[in-house]
């Protein structure tokens, strides 16, 4: 089977690497996921279906985090299968004034102990766990601007596209 990527695609990037990029869009999308605590990350079973279940955002030390409880269904789907997508809180109604977020990409196990203790010491997290940088392939706002849904998105050496739709 044909890999499904365009010969225009970069590799995966960092938080950092993304925010050094597009500033403000990534502000905007940092933001949006801290507006709620839980989210909802997809990741790929070992029978190739989707599994979806809810997760914490962490942004720390330049990176996204995403922390597990040990040997949870999604942390063994991740080390199986790198690949998620992970979606920000709706909130508790329809409106979207607050855009719409998701990013989607790698997920890379973190086992350097002195990064390891870093997280532990600055956030307390309950232990054991998993801890997964994440890897941006490609991040997206839809958002609504009076009559126009206005959809944002951003991809590794490629510019900010914004399209309107009415």
């Amino acid at each position: 089977m044909a890999a499904m990527t365009s010969s225009s695609s970069s590799s995966p990037v960092s938080w950092d690497a993304f925010a050094a990029a597009e500033p403000v869009f990534a502000d905007t999308v940092r933001r949006r996921f801290q507006l709620y605590k839980h989210h909802v990350l997809a990741t790929l079973r070992a029978d190739g279906s989707p599994r979806v279940t809810g997760l914490e955002a962490d942004f720390r030390f330049g990176e996204l985090l995403l922390g597990m409880m040990p040997d949870s269904r999604k942390a063994l789907d991740l080390r199986r299968d790198p690949r998620f997508a992970f979606h920000a809180n709706p909130g508790p109604d329809a409106e979207m004034n607050d855009g719409d977020v998701r990013v989607s990409g790698r997920a890379v196990e973190v086992t350097d102990p002195e990064f390891l203790a870093r997280v532990i010491e600055d956030a307390d997290p309950p232990q054991p766990f998993h801890l997964f940088r994440a890897e941006l392939t490609e991040v997206v706002r839809i958002g609504l601007d009076g009559d126009f849904l206005v959809i944002e998105s951003w991809r590794p050496g490629q510019a900010l596209r914004t399209v309107r739709r009415k």
